[in-house]
């Protein structure tokens, strides 16, 4: 609530816009007594453009739609008209304010007990998901003014019939742009539709899409719209900077940073849930107090996590976009988007966690060559140049640790009772015989152990990362096409002799160059492994002392010896990229040496093709190769009818059915073949009749009945034949 010069105040009502330059006191927008006390003891003397413009209108009860980006006091301009109209005595649910985020929630609600201090009797509730419905049924069963929430837990608590909208007068949509985006038209529809039609509605957000402006048209009773159009939008009292690193230095770049710096508060932006660990984890074991705010958290630590930034027992925080909207947080002086923002939008509601209540702000934002566009697009967004900032040099780190060891050590001095301390000096001193210079020196080295003032007592690594922070990114001038057999843009890629023969994985490879180098697994690129080596990309920045570290490491048995690949290492010879389609025929044609250096031929050298001869070798090479196929079948098949004759004494010769000659043999066989049997059935009669007379037992070897023959003389049938087949 402080005023802004450079602001511009516009108010659409029926078709008509007002400018308004002027902005008055608390005392003339006709708040009560009780609210201006209020306000008079937060330390606010003028109200910000969208309060001078809102309060006036709400209290006349008319619907508002205001414009206007975060950090402009909208939350104070629906709440002072709210509470001034409130009725303390009907403990009914008169006001709902529904919110994207349970942050914001929380600072909506926060924001009615502060400004209803003296409002004896008030009674507000946050109902959002995370928290279970004892609580907020018993605030519901006492009776309850205000109810701010998130759409899905008001959704639940009016299907289950334990908030009741009979008595609302006021319904509020803040951050209504972002309620959309994170999926929420629907619930926030369904609410508009179950709330009493005569109350009246306020609608805010930073930006006007069509679907606000639908929901605005169908549920709002002729608003009155007011847009904030300020210069630079909510980063008037930030300073931008920006710094152009990438790969391994990030996380060293941030934690000088950190320590160069003066702040209060400071919150890191990353793009993912895991890299919220991540960072954190480094910068915790770097010396510094830090932890995650991610949506993974349960939300009692989320919320304890905000209270000690606020209460100042926390200075760092790393963060993801959701700590974004609803972070109201006076203490954060800097935000560095450690990762960029997915759109121009999310990086104004970045950095407008800072800059608050006319303090002063730093937006720090780390780019890589190849994201140099994204300044631009910010600037324009900003309306506010971005400057490239001066990385602090390792002395001046070494100056500042100094300077900060000092401070420590004059605070114990003045603030302690050392005699204790004293007596156990001197009692060493006298049996050592040392001097109380050295022994003084000896405890601030143990003191200083784990982060020394020098940095040139560090690891190799993280010196050689550290000088000067000069960084070694130069812009590629052409970008390569990212095929299988090249690095990514940014990385070096390396041969490792370990490969598929040798059992290695690609976590085994992971695992040994992190844990050797110290170096972070999100900076290994792509890795291939062959049958007797691998190819492991690098950041291209990567120190030489890490990479010598690696070339005696042992990986399933073998020592890596990691070397440049050479095919698409820095000892790669680099030629040029030709797209041959990109090329003018004519300028070959015209260029001889032009076309023989590239290895192709010009137009006239080319061979015309005739496409009738084409289709006519074709078919001639089909018929050839169906002739080959039929000859091939003919003598499979009678390969097998040999075979068959060779084993069985028959033979089955399909090519004669239709030869009268064969067909004449076959009938002779078949006639003699029956005459045969005939004969045999007559002599086995006569057997068995002779066998009755004489009482003798036919014999296991006598011809069987019915006249069938012999097994072993008769022909095999089919099942019989494949059954021997089978058997041989």
């Amino acid at each position: 609530m402080v005023r802004k010069k450079s602001a511009n105040v516009a108010i659409r009502e029926n078709n008509k816009i007002m400018d308004i330059n002027t902005i008055t006191g608390f005392e003339k927008l006709g708040l009560s007594k009780n609210l201006l006390k209020t306000i008079e003891e937060a330390g606010y003397l003028t109200p910000t453009p969208i309060q001078a413009q809102v309060i006036p209108t709400f209290l006349t009860g008319k619907d508002v739609v205001g414009l206007a980006q975060t950090g402009t006091g909208k939350t104070a301009a629906f709440a002072l008209p709210i509470l001034e109209q409130i009725d303390l005595t009907n403990y009914e649910p008169q006001v709902l304010v529904l919110t994207p985020t349970r942050e914001l929630a929380n600072q909506v609600c926060e924001s009615f007990k502060t400004y209803g201090n003296h409002l004896e009797g008030l009674r507000t509730v946050a109902v959002y998901g995370g928290l279970e419905y004892g609580s907020q049924l018993r605030a519901f069963l006492r009776g309850v003014h205000i109810v701010v929430g998130t759409p899905g837990r008001i959704m639940d608590h009016i299907k289950r019939g334990t908030l009741s909208l009979g008595s609302l007068k006021t319904l509020v949509l803040d951050e209504a742009d972002e309620m959309l985006n994170m999926g929420f038209k629907e619930d926030v529809e369904w609410i508009l539709e179950h709330a009493p039609q005569k109350r009246q509605m306020a609608l805010f957000s930073a930006t006007m899409p069509e679907d606000i402006r639908s929901i605005a048209r169908k549920f709002m009773n002729e608003p009155v719209e007011i847009t904030i159009r300020q210069r630079t939008a909510t980063v008037e009292n930030t300073r931008q900077r920006y710094w152009q690193i990438t790969g391994l230095q990030k996380i060293d770049a941030l934690s000088r940073l950190l320590e160069a710096e003066t702040y209060d508060a400071v919150l890191i932006f990353v793009s993912k849930k895991i890299d919220t660990l991540e960072v954190t984890d480094q910068l915790n074991l770097r010396g510094f107090n830090v932890s995650a705010l991610n949506g993974d958290l349960p939300q009692s630590q989320r919320e304890r996590i905000i209270d000690q930034l606020k209460n100042g027992k926390l200075d760092i925080v790393v963060a993801t976009d959701i700590a974004a909207r609803g972070l109201d947080v006076d203490r954060i002086s800097h935000v560095i988007n450690y990762d960029l923002p997915p759109d121009q939008e999310s990086y104004i509601h970045r950095i407008g966690r800072t800059g608050r209540a006319g303090r002063k702000g730093e937006a720090i934002i780390f780019i890589s060559a190849r994201e140099r566009r994204w300044l631009s697009m910010l600037e324009k967004t900003t309306r506010q140049p971005i400057e490239q900032m001066q990385m602090p040099t390792a002395s001046f780190i070494c100056d500042k640790r100094i300077e900060r060891f000092k401070a420590s050590l004059t605070a114990t001095l003045e603030g302690s009772n050392l005699e204790f301390y004293r007596n156990l000096i001197d009692r060493y001193c006298h049996e050592t015989s040392a001097e109380p210079l050295m022994v003084a020196s000896a405890l601030a080295k143990l003191l200083t152990k784990n982060n020394p003032l020098q940095i040139s007592e560090q690891k190799n690594a993280e010196a050689k990362a550290l000088q000067e922070f000069v960084s070694s990114i130069n812009p590629k001038a052409d970008r390569r096409s990212r095929r299988d057999i090249e690095p990514e843009e940014g990385m070096i890629s390396y041969r490792v002799e370990v490969g598929k023969f040798h059992g290695v994985q690609p976590a085994n490879l992971v695992g040994a160059i992190a844990g050797e180098t110290g170096m972070s697994s999100r900076y290994i690129g792509r890795i291939r492994i062959m049958d007797t080596f691998s190819i492991v990309d690098l950041p291209e920045d990567t120190p030489q002392e890490l990479i010598q570290k690696l070339e005696n490491v042992v990986v399933c048995r073998r020592v890596l010896h990691i070397t440049p690949d050479r095919s698409n290492g820095p000892l790669a010879e680099k030629k040029p990229k030709i797209n041959i389609a990109d090329i003018d025929p004519d300028d070959l044609a015209a260029n001889p040496e032009l076309a023989k250096m590239l290895g192709i031929g010009t137009e006239s050298e080319k061979p015309k093709i005739d496409a009738s001869k084409m289709l006519f070798d074709f078919r001639k090479a089909e018929k050839e190769a169906i002739t080959v196929a039929k000859q091939m079948k003919k003598s499979s098949k009678q390969a097998f009818e040999k075979n068959e004759e060779l084993y069985f004494g028959k033979k089955t010769d399909n090519s004669s059915k239709n030869s009268k000659e064969d067909k004449n043999k076959k009938e002779a066989k078949s006639q003699k073949a029956f005459d045969g049997k005939k004969q045999e059935k007559q002599s086995a009669s006569k057997q068995k009749a002779l066998s009755n007379k004489a009482f003798i037992k036919p014999s296991k070897n006598k011809i069987p009945a019915k006249g069938k023959p012999n097994r072993q003389e008769r022909p095999m049938t089919k099942s019989e034949s494949r059954k021997f087949r089978k058997r041989r």
